[in-house]
């Protein structure tokens, strides 16, 4: 299939690993542009390497508001077809372990600079008529995850903004989606199983093992399972999409709209 992406540019935040990596690497196989924003300069450079004339990079922290006014620079006086919206989550915690100031912090990092990017950046697209807006979030937002409170409270208000936003600018040829990982083999899982270790007194690979057989499909998904979905919803054959919380879960949620 012809995704029509070639040539098009993108933002991609966290693209030295992962889900945002792998989209990286996607998006370029497909010819396009890419801005790639991670903290890790080194790992920034080496993606670089595989395609110097696709891809400009920013070391920064994405979720800081200097960041996206860097960005904004970068990006100048040029179409911007399409931004993944990617960063890590907060620290796995069950609510009684929780304090202020960890909500405070986790509205920081999965919240307040999602809507500031978003803010700052869809009135160019508005205004040419076209962009792919695609957020990384969790299938804890249809189904809670154990130990990962912060995470699942605060996502729901992504997706509540995110919703709202795509039926309000529908006709302008913008759409928003939000992707929903279940457990992939990332080292952001590992967090994970290493609490659910701590509070069991199991080792962290008896904790993944048991984890793995709960899921249907029995195995881990792979960063690139998603990123095949992801460019697609980034591309323009994926228009008539928006406003949708895709599950990417190996059939872990039980719910019928799963």
């Amino acid at each position: 299939m012809n995704l029509q992406i070639n040539d098009r540019l993108f933002v991609v935040g966290g693209a030295t690993s992962g889900f945002g990596k792998a989209i990286s690497l996607a998006l370029i196989a497909e010819g396009a542009k890419v801005i790639a924003i991670a903290r890790n300069t080194e790992k920034l450079k080496q993606l670089q390497s595989s395609a110097p004339a696709q891809i400009e990079y920013l070391d920064a922290d994405i979720t800081e508001n200097d960041t996206i006014t860097r960005l904004e620079l970068i990006i100048g006086d040029r179409s911007l077809d399409g931004i993944l919206v990617n960063a890590g989550g907060p620290p796995a915690k069950s609510f009684l372990e929780t304090t202020i100031a960890d909500w405070d912090a986790a509205y920081k990092t999965l919240l307040r600079w999602k809507i500031i990017i978003t803010q700052r950046l869809i009135p160019k697209m508005i205004a040419q008529q076209y962009g792919r807006i695609l957020y990384i979030e969790s299938s804890s937002v249809k189904q809670p995850l154990e130990n990962l409170v912060l995470s699942n409270s605060i996502r729901l208000a992504v997706v509540g903004f995110v919703k709202t936003l795509s039926q309000e600018i529908a006709k302008t040829g913008v759409t928003l989606n939000i992707l929903g990982p279940g457990s992939h083999d990332t080292a952001a899982i590992e967090r994970v199983y290493q609490k659910k270790a701590e509070q069991t007194g199991k080792t962290s690979s008896e904790v993944r093992a048991q984890a793995i057989q709960q899921i249907p499909v029995g195995r881990l998904g792979r960063p690139e399972d998603l990123a095949s979905l992801a460019t697609w919803l980034l591309s323009p054959v994926s228009g008539n999409i928006t406003g949708q919380t895709i599950s990417i879960d190996g059939g872990s949620i039980k719910g019928v709209f799963g």
